[in-house]
């Protein structure tokens, strides 16, 4: 009990010397998470509603490195897969809890032409460019700003990418507010905005387990997407501008669906990406924010569901995990105990003519709204 009050109090105190306590017990708290490399500070910020939910973000690659969401039981738990130092984070090539970009998942060939332009991006994963190159926005420190929110205890992350920066055009602005909010939201609001004609298509990168235990598989969570097609890819995840049917396939959530109970079919796509690696082209997208996606831990109770503006929804289903990668509390991540659900418009979106534009111009501002809603059952 004295450990807790004190740990409260330095919360309390943290909080208002931060300027953002309101007299509601809704708390930011700073500290100082370390130095990159190049010697530039980086801190972390705890965002804690009067739900008691709390999720733990630094400024270096806007990451969320833990949340904590209660189970039907009203026990407190982190839902995220991550790692407890800075140092683990800069080393990490699987962009666990980041903001990555400028363009989320996979470009072919790295290139893509722009007005008649043609641009060649970093090539980070064998042949192609995957979110944003070897040093995109999770590889970079952010400037941050905690404050009070109408929604609650709200983090603005601000990142100026340079023209060029890793091959993409244009000087780009973009801010991101991360706000935990009284309903036990984690929402994300993304604004960008830049000086030439360039690509952009962020989007949040969290390994999700519902269950709390990130040493369990996450192949008895139940998902559930709100989508009739999805884009099949070739050999290297690429899509291949195909929208196919997910109609009698391993691909269809439309209904409530155990993950593992397809997921070693010895469907073509499944065996090219051992398991689930795809986008899924979502229902009802007219720029407006809607329920896409649910997905429910049976042993929890634990249910999030996904609100965005987006066309898509990406489903990484932690195939290439291997217990190589140890994170918080020594737990080494295994095959399958992480999923990512990532809002987004289609990979390679830039080369395929059919597909939702990404373009952004200089008299233009990019938005994307994304909330991961949690609740109980």
């Amino acid at each position: 009990m004295k450990i807790m009050l004190i740990l409260i109090l330095i919360i309390t105190l943290t909080y208002a010397m931060t300027g953002c306590g309101n007299g509601n017990d809704i708390f930011v708290s700073k500290e100082q998470f370390g130095e990159t490399n190049e010697g530039e500070s980086v801190d972390i910020y705890t965002l804690t509603n009067t739900q008691g939910a709390q999720a733990r973000i630094t400024n270096y690659g806007a990451i969320v490195q833990s949340l904590l969401i209660p189970d039907r039981d009203n026990n407190f738990q982190d839902i995220v897969l991550g790692f407890e130092t800075l140092e683990e984070h800069i080393e990490d090539d699987s962009f666990f809890g980041a903001i990555v970009g400028r363009f989320g998942n996979r470009i072919a060939g790295g290139k893509f032409t722009l007005n008649g332009t043609e641009y060649q991006l970093t090539l980070n994963e064998g042949n192609n460019h995957l979110h944003g190159g070897s040093k995109g926005f999770f590889k970079r420190v952010w400037d941050a700003e905690p404050f009070r929110g109408d929604l609650g205890p709200a983090l603005k992350l601000t990142y100026h990418s340079p023209h060029m920066e890793e091959g993409y055009p244009g000087n780009l602005t973009i801010e991101v507010v991360y706000t935990l909010t009284e309903e036990n939201e984690l929402r994300i609001d993304y604004t960008a905005t830049t000086d030439q004609p360039t690509i952009i298509n962020p989007t949040h990168h969290s390994y999700f387990n519902l269950t709390g235990d990130l040493t369990r598989s996450i192949e008895e969570h139940v998902l559930t997407i709100d989508a009739d097609a999805y884009t099949p890819t070739d050999e290297e995840l690429i899509p291949t501008g195909e929208l196919k049917n997910v109609k009698n396939t391993p691909m269809d959530f439309r209904q409530p669906e155990r993950i593992g109970a397809r997921i070693d079919d010895d469907y073509e796509q499944l065996q090219i990406a051992g398991g689930y690696d795809h986008n899924w082209a979502l229902n009802n997208f007219d720029g407006s924010v809607r329920k896409v996606a649910s997905l429910y831990d049976p042993d929890s109770g634990r249910l999030m569901e996904i609100i965005t503006n987006e066309p898509g929804l990406q489903f990484y289903s932690g195939n290439f995990l291997d217990g190589t990668k140890t994170g918080k509390d020594g737990v080494r991540y295994e095959y399958r105990t992480g999923l990512c659900l990532e809002t987004q418009h289609f990979p390679n979106a830039p080369n395929i003519d059919h597909f939702h534009s990404v373009t952004l111009n200089p008299d233009e501002t990019y938005r994307q709204t994304t909330i991961y809603k949690f609740s109980t059952r």
